[in-house]
């Protein structure tokens, strides 16, 4: 199956949008400001590929041309402006992971903003049209068994963690490598089901303000 191809000269729109990674093509307006922000659990880059940008991130400020990259970690206060009067900049920026909800607003103070939570078209997303009650019940179930998936990976990296000790000290450099190989196995499961359970998260919180809308 054919593969999509993005183009930033025309692209302005997140191109990718999962639990662990919102990719996006951005074009800035001229002299446009973006707010005051922070992510609480995503480290966000930028990556200018057309402009010039004033980036403020945790208090310092540097100014970013076409072919130059920069990261706001999590929770560092961060505002981007395109400081070009009559010309749009383009950039590729991802945040890493994407869980709502994704902006905390702040003041220039640092004061943290109530919890915003967004609509998933406003990322270029499908909005949930499911019933509430059934979203619930599935983010709770899946919470549980995730919960219990957890208990027994500790169990068993307990098992493993000795297994590659005691290769360790024979310098049984094979058995290493098995019990290493068979923590990542239950790693992998863990971090897998986890993004399953922020996929159900991400439909459901924007949810909550439905009925106070309508």
């Amino acid at each position: 199956m054919p593969f999509e191809v993005y183009d930033f000269r025309d692209v302005n729109k997140n191109v990718l949008t999962t639990p662990e990674i919102r990719a996006r093509l951005y074009h800035m307006e001229p002299g446009q400001v973006d707010r005051l922000h922070s992510h609480d659990l995503g480290h966000e880059i930028f990556l200018i590929l057309e402009g010039k940008a004033e980036f403020m991130i945790a208090g310092h400020t540097e100014v970013l041309e076409a072919g130059q990259l920069c990261i706001a970690l999590a929770d560092e206060i961060h505002q981007v402006r395109n400081l070009l009067p009559d010309r749009r900049t383009v950039m590729f920026l991802s945040v890493t992971p994407h869980i709502q909800p994704t902006h905390t607003g702040r003041d220039p103070d640092g004061s943290v903003h109530p919890p915003q939570f967004r609509t998933n078209t406003f990322y270029d997303d499908v909005d949930d049209t499911g019933p509430i009650a059934d979203l619930l019940d599935t983010f709770v179930h899946d919470a549980e068994a995730l919960a219990e998936e957890a208990r027994q990976a500790a169990a068993a990296h307990a098992q493993q963690a000795e297994n590659w000790r005691n290769a360790d000290a024979a310098a049984d450099r094979d058995a290493a490598v098995t019990a290493r190989n068979t923590m990542w196995q239950a790693v992998r499961s863990l971090h897998t089901n986890l993004f399953k359970l922020d996929l159900i998260w991400n439909r459901l919180a924007p949810r909550a303000e439905e009925n106070a809308n309508s």
